[in-house]
């Protein structure tokens, strides 16, 4: 399959968030490369969750093959406004090189990352 490219002629990156829930809690699974030019979609999951009133959210990033600064500043931006509604958001299943970013930039000590989606979830119990 040939790649596509946008229109500055860069190679076009391929991310998705899909949705499902689990018990209270709405878990994002994210699928391919997260970085300036797909920062968006994440976002925009983020606010739709926010105006859906889910506050416990799990990113299950069992698919994410690549995250940039820009991908990590979407977490950084949106956890302040869930934790004031008393959610929390917490991280699973990452991949070995995309957890090596985010613990390079200490986020191991803002957020909950965990090795699979299910201790993520019991974490919104305990």
């Amino acid at each position: 399959m040939p790649v596509q490219h946008d229109e500055q002629g860069e190679p076009m990156r391929s991310f998705s968030v899909g949705f499902h829930s689990s018990s209270a809690v709405e878990v994002l699974d994210l699928v391919g490369e997260l970085d300036a030019h797909t920062a968006r979609e994440l976002e925009a999951a983020f606010q739709k969750c926010r105006q859906d009133g889910n506050h416990q959210i799990v990113v299950n990033g069992a698919g994410l093959l690549y995250i940039s600064s820009a991908g990590l500043g979407v977490f950084l931006g949106c956890i302040d406004d869930i934790r004031e509604q008393g959610g929390d958001i917490k991280i699973a299943a990452l991949k070995p090189n995309v957890f090596n970013t985010f613990d390079l930039l200490g986020f191991p000590l803002l957020f909950n990352i965990v090795d699979t989606e299910e201790e993520a979830v019991a974490l919104f119990g305990s």
